[in-house]
C-alpha cells in the first residue's frame, strides 16, 4: 500500500489554483516550482503550496481529488484560508519533515 497527498498549489493569494494527487508531495512541489511539468502550473506559474492532506492508500487520496476538483473554487479558497489563512507556500514545512 502507498500513501497518496492530495494538494493544492497556488499562483498567489486568491489567485490561480491547481489541484493534484501524489505519492511523493516534496518531490511533486519542488517539479512544479522548477517548472519540470508540462501545461497549466508551468503556464500560469502555479508553484506555492497551499493546502494538503494525507492518505494512507494513494486510492483514498485519488478519491479526494475527484471531490476537491468537482467542488467551486470558493470551496478550494475555503480549504486553503482554513487551514492556511496567510497563504504561506507550505512546501518548506513537507521538506523538513
Amino acid at each position: 500500500m502507498k500513501n497518496g497527498y492530495v494538494y493544492i498549489l497556488f499562483s498567489q493569494r486568491n489567485g490561480t489554483l491547481y489541484t493534484g494527487v501524489t505519492s511523493d508531495l516534496a518531490k511533486r512541489v519542488y517539479e512544479h516550482k522548477q517548472k519540470f511539468v508540462q501545461g497549466f502550473t508551468k503556464k500560469y506559474s502555479v508553484d506555492k503550496l497551499g493546502y494538503y492532506e494525507i492518505f494512507d492508500d494513494i486510492v483514498y487520496a485519488i478519491e479526494r481529488e475527484k471531490q476537491i476538483k468537482g467542488g467551486s473554487r470558493k470551496d478550494k479558497l475555503a480549504l486553503i484560508e482554513k487551514e492556511n489563512p496567510n497563504w504561506t507556500d507550505l512546501y518548506n514545512e513537507i521538506i523538513r519533515r
